[in-house]
C-alpha cells in the first residue's frame, strides 16, 4: 500500500508479486548487458529481490555486432544456470532474443531460427536513429510466417515523437508494444517519459520489461515514477502474466 504522503510511488513498488519480465540482458558476455557471471549474479539477485517470479531474458541478435544464435544463447543460459544455481532455483530463468528488424532478421524468419518469448511472440526492435525503410515489409513477413511482433520500447524511438500517428499505424499493422519500465522514471529523458505516459493513456501498451543491462538500471528502479498514468502502468505490468 502506498503512503498518502508520497506524491508518486517508486518504480519497484509497482511490481506485481507474480511479475514475469520479458526483456533483459543478463546472460554474461554475449551482448551489451552483463559482461561476467558476477554481473549476472548481481542483476539476478536484485531482480529476485524486486519480486520477479520469472525472467525471460532477451540477448540482442544483431548481425556483425551481436551474432547470437539459438545455440549461443542456449549455451549462455545453461552456463548461467550451472554457475548460479542458488539463484536460478529461486526464479524461473529462460531465454529468448531481441531482434533488430533488418534484412538479416528477414533471413532468420525464412530459416525459422527465431527464439520467441512464448509460442509465436517475438521481441523486435529498431535502430534509435531511424526506422528501417522496409519496416512494414518486415512486420508483414513476420506475420505471414505465423509470428506476432512485440515491439520493444516504442517510447524510445524519438523519430516518432513529433507524429504520434505513427504509433497508431504500427498498432494497426499488428504490433504489440512493450514499454521499458525505466522510461516512466525519466531515466532516458523527460521527453521519453512523456511519450510513455501518452502511450499508456491511450491504452497502447500491452506489456512492460525491465531492459536491465547493468547496475545503474538496478539503482534507478528505486526512483519515483514521474508520469500520471500509474493505473495503466500497473495493468500493463499485470498483463505480463500472459507469459507464465
Amino acid at each position: 500500500m502506498f503512503s498518502i504522503f508520497k506524491s508518486k510511488p517508486k518504480l519497484k513498488e509497482l511490481i506485481p508479486s507474480d511479475y514475469v519480465d520479458i526483456h533483459s540482458h543478463i546472460l554474461p558476455g554475449i551482448d551489451d548487458g552483463a559482461k561476467t557471471i558476477e554481473e549476472s549474479k548481481f542483476l539476478l539477485e536484485n531482480m529476485i529481490e524486486f519480486g520477479f517470479s520469472k525472467i525471460i531474458t532477451s540477448p540482442h541478435t544483431i548481425e556483425n555486432i551481436w551474432n547470437n544464435t539459438p545455440k549461443t544463447i542456449s549455451d549462455a543460459l545453461q552456463y548461467t544456470k550451472e554457475n548460479l544455481s542458488e539463484l536460478t532455483t529461486k526464479v524461473d530463468l529462460r531465454a529468448a532474443s531481441e531482434y533488430i528488424m533488418d534484412d538479416y532478421f528477414a533471413s532468420l524468419i525464412d530459416e525459422s531460427k527465431l527464439l520467441t518469448i512464448k509460442d509465436n511472440y517475438v521481441l523486435v526492435e529498431m535502430s534509435y536513429i531511424n526506422p528501417p525503410i522496409q519496416l512494414y515489409d518486415y512486420i508483414f513477413k513476420l506475420q505471414v510466417a505465423g509470428y506476432i511482433p512485440v515491439l520493444a520500447h516504442p517510447e524510445r524511438y524519438v523519430f516518432y515523437h513529433s507524429d504520434f500517428s505513427n504509433y497508431a499505424k504500427l498498432k494497426k499493422a499488428g504490433c504489440l508494444f512493450q514499454l521499458n519500465l525505466l522510461s516512466v522514471t525519466g531515466y532516458y529523458s523527460k521527453e521519453v517519459a512523456k511519450i510513455a505516459g501518452q502511450l499508456l493513456k491511450n491504452n497502447m501498451i500491452d506489456f512492460v520489461g525491465s531492459d536491465f543491462h547493468h547496475k545503474n538500471h538496478i539503482a534507478c528502479f528505486s526512483n519515483p515514477i514521474i508520469i500520471k498514468e500509474i493505473t495503466q502502468l500497473k495493468k500493463a505490468a499485470e498483463n505480463n502474466s500472459f507469459f507464465n
